[in-house]
């Protein structure tokens, strides 16, 4: 039976773009939504980061010390709490203070450059890195990527990178019979330790919560405990996005309270213990190697890369981005290179899926265009203007 649970949490806010016309491009090199960036930031900072951030805290400190979770917070995810919400960070800073935080390292910018260059990915978790160190003053030692997608291959690179341990998605097409509350090690590294969500406990709290027609509303902290005890391995992986809380499910459902009575009802019991990713690591050895030879995600249904890169426009804008790299890499432009990091944001691509059957629902939630097309032409446009602005500068090279 199961007697701990590893909480991780991701924090992310896309770096919006503005509506860019044709007639724009080699005029105007200025992407942004700043007005949707402030905005949205700012109402969730007062709907979710920041109640949240007290809860834990609050949390934290009545157990003193016993209760952990683990955050991953994106590089542009930073930016904007720098620029428009610094008592956000304040709020992170003071639950750094507390060490019972582990903040994991992730791709800068929430990219999908572990599938678009690997160069450009061992820049960004570098870059992440020494983002982490500076705001909170700690080094990471447990990866996650964009989206959780892990592959080997992938898990073998980021362990050359000095990352022993790194989550993903328990996928049920990879799992086949195993059960994702164990620790497991990379096909290809096997001192890597793989931990893995528990995908139908995690979606229970981030996506049934508030539902009156689920089975299990309403959700408490008695029930949930109970399902932990019933659930077979060492652990249970809850890994969703932070945004859940106060924004994707909204307060007046009761999650925060939720929240907030989880750890003591779980505390009651003196065996019961709260994990941070690495110490889940230390505390259990993987049961057996698990192949991924394929990469998977912990989106949609198909727990694939389809959400990003499953059709042609998605493609096309994927590999014009991608293949800038070679020219970007002769030029020390700061500004470019800023640019060429918000474009490769995974939620781009997100926006121009198609897919309108499992995840459709979800997928026109996060979208702020009118369709998929809408996001392709736009995106493309503002693409069309950075190749101008690349070539013009190798140009006087």
């Amino acid at each position: 039976m199961a007697k701990s649970i590893c909480l991780y949490f991701q924090v992310h806010q896309p770096t919006r773009l503005r509506l860019y016309r044709f007639f724009d491009i080699g005029k105007d090199s200025h992407y942004y939504d700043d007005f949707a960036n402030r905005t949205i930031l700012k109402r969730v900072a007062q709907k979710c980061y920041l109640p949240m951030n007290k809860t834990l805290l609050k949390a934290i400190k009545a157990s003193k010390g016993s209760f952990k979770v683990a955050f991953s917070i994106s590089g542009s995810a930073l930016e904007q709490f720098d620029r428009y919400a610094p008592e956000v960070l304040e709020s992170f800073k003071e639950l750094a203070e507390t060490g019972c935080v582990e903040f994991l390292c992730e791709t800068y910018y929430h990219s999908l450059a572990s599938i678009g260059s690997p160069l450009e990915f061992e820049y960004q978790i570098f870059k992440h890195k020494e983002a982490i160190k500076h705001y909170f003053g700690v080094e990471p030692v447990t990866f996650r990527n964009t989206e959780l997608i892990y592959s080997d291959a992938l898990g073998k690179q980021v362990y050359d990178m000095g990352f022993k341990t790194i989550l993903t998605e328990g996928a049920r097409h990879i799992m086949g019979w195993r059960c994702p509350n164990y620790v497991y090690s990379n096909d290809f590294a096997s001192e890597q330790s793989l931990l893995l969500r528990n995908y139908a406990l995690s979606d229970d709290i981030a996506f049934r919560f508030g539902d009156r027609n689920w089975s299990g509303w309403p959700l408490t902290a008695e029930k949930f405990k109970g399902w932990i005890d019933e659930a077979e391995g060492d652990y249970v992986g809850l890994f969703m996005d932070y945004e859940t809380f106060g924004e994707h499910t909204d307060a007046s459902t009761g999650i925060f309270d939720f929240m907030a009575a989880l750890p003591g009802e779980c505390l009651k019991d003196k065996e019961f213990k709260f994990y941070t990713p690495s110490e889940v690591a230390a505390a259990f050895k993987p049961v057996s190697e698990l192949s991924v030879p394929n990469a998977i995600s912990w989106a949609d249904e198909e727990r694939d890369l389809t959400a990003w890169l499953g059709n042609e426009l998605q493609n096309e804008a994927f590999s014009k981005l991608y293949g800038l790299q070679e020219k970007l890499s002769i030029l020390n432009d700061p500004v470019l290179w800023s640019d060429y990091g918000h474009l490769q944001e995974s939620d781009h691509f997100y926006y121009m899926c198609t897919k309108f059957f499992t995840g459709g629902d979800m997928h026109k939630y996060f979208n702020p265009y009118n369709s998929p097309y809408e996001a392709f032409i736009n995106y493309m446009n503002v693409l069309s203007d950075f190749i101008i602005r690349v070539n013009d500068a190798i140009a006087v090279k």
